[in-house]
């Protein structure tokens, strides 16, 4: 029996993605966990593995194709006995509109059976045959525990399974509300509106990637949806320099170099602690409130970000902290990074004072409560203790807050922790 090969969606936020490569063609023999394709992601190019074994007998989907949708058919895997025109042919993709800014709903002519729903709304992964086995034994799918990757179902989990009543589908009856897809562009002026404006002038056309098109939906959603408020506080770096050249001289044999933005992560990472209301992200209904610290830092690549994110950094030594985030900026830049190593934490961290950038204010990147934009510490004149003029070294941050999960007062009690943190940088390794 001919079973269709899906778009898989190899992360939780995951709507579309490039099929970038075939590692496999028409004809060739594949088995269950072998990697047949690289899919790439809006952020990571990723292998993808054959759930059931077979023989490739159609692939529907040609390498470079992007924006194919999960649960697309992108190939046919034959069974033993299967001719080969038992596969369908590829379908003819229907010419997009040349001004429309938003890519046009996948048809969803799929004869495998839809994927199952859990309690809660959580899809139930299954392969095609899987699902098709299921149905035919009047299996619920939701019953069965997967053995594929990533807990998939396959054809040896349900063949031995017995029925089990599954519980009624209440809601089935009233379509769901359609939701809308996260690299979906945000509304504003047509393609054809500003290309007709500037008809006069030179320009040349860029071709949004998913990385690009995923970081307007994202931030065009946060900027609309999230009632930003912020927080501004000036810091004395003074000590902090001192302590890292000592630090770094001390470690130097080590091949460890400490940057400031190290001593921030630390910082921050002590103050959701000392904080730790503030240590919070927005869930549609309701407050998680996260126990570790878990800071993501947004790293600068080529026509985009990432931001991955540093666990458990509260618990973690300076140096520990200086290797991970060394190792996981460069595997960022190469698009190298696991979902799960960008994905998650409370709060973010963005520097801009390497390029000079005295202060501004970052977007919140949802579902986090709250991100600290951080400028350059640059010499200035300053009232000291004793009440003599003076010239320390002040770095400026601004906190941007989700006002639906931090209050100001609470806002400017986890600034101030971090600012303590930094202006006593000793205290840090206590």
């Amino acid at each position: 029996m001919a079973t269709e090969i899906l778009m898989p969606a190899l992360s939780p936020t995951m709507e579309e993605g490039t099929l970038a490569k075939w590692l496999v063609k028409e004809g060739d023999v594949v088995k269950s966990g072998q990697i047949i394709a690289e899919i790439e992601t809006d952020k990571a190019t990723m292998e993808f593995e054959a759930v059931d074994e077979g023989k490739i007998g159609r692939i529907l989907i040609a390498e470079g194709t992007a924006g194919v949708k999960v649960n697309t058919p992108i190939a046919v895997l034959l069974e033993e006995g299967d001719a080969a025109d038992a596969a369908p042919a590829p379908a003819k993709a229907a010419a997009p509109a040349a001004a429309a800014p938003v890519a046009a709903p996948a048809a969803a002519a799929v004869p495998a059976p839809a994927a199952p729903v859990a309690a809660g709304g959580a899809r139930v992964f299954a392969s095609p045959l899987a699902r098709r086995i299921a149905a035919e034994k009047g299996l619920d799918l939701t019953k069965v525990q997967g053995s594929g990757p990533h807990g998939r179902i396959v054809k040896a989990d349900v063949e031995g399974a017995k029925p089990v009543a599954a519980a009624p589908a209440v809601a089935a009856a009233a379509p769901a509300p359609a939701a809308a897809p996260a690299a979906s562009m945000p509304t504003g002026m047509g393609a054809e509106t500003v290309m007709k404006m500037y008809a006069d002038r030179a320009y040349e056309e860029v071709t949004l990637d998913g990385m690009r098109r995923t970081i307007a939906a994202r931030l065009t959603e946060a900027k609309q949806t999230i009632p930003h408020f912020y927080l501004r506080r000036d810091v004395k770096l003074d000590n902090l320099m001192a302590f890292r050249e000592q630090l770094n001289k001390q470690l130097e044999a080590r091949g460890v170099k400490l940057s400031v933005n190290d001593f921030i992560i630390k910082a921050s990472a002590l103050a959701l602690q000392a904080v730790p209301n503030a240590n919070a992200v927005w869930a549609g209904d309701r407050i998680l409130r996260i126990k570790p610290s878990d800071v993501a830092v947004a790293v600068a690549i080529d026509g985009g970000l990432f931001t991955p994110v540093l666990k458990d950094a509260h618990q973690k030594s300076l140096s520990t902290l200086s290797a991970e985030m060394k190792d996981l900026a460069t595997r960022a830049k190469t698009k190298k990074l696991a979902p799960h190593e960008y994905q998650g934490g409370s709060f973010a961290i963005s520097n801009l004072g390497m390029f000079g950038i005295d202060n501004f204010d970052a977007v919140i990147n949802p579902p986090h409560g709250s991100i600290l934009a951080v400028g350059a510490g640059v010499k200035k004149p300053v009232v000291l203790k004793d009440g003599s003029l003076g010239v320390a070294t002040v770095m400026s941050m601004t906190l941007s807050v989700d006002h639906r999960v931090i209050d100001g007062a609470l806002g400017a009690q986890f600034l101030q922790a971090i600012v303590d943190n930094l202006e006593n940088p000793m205290a840090m390794l206590a």
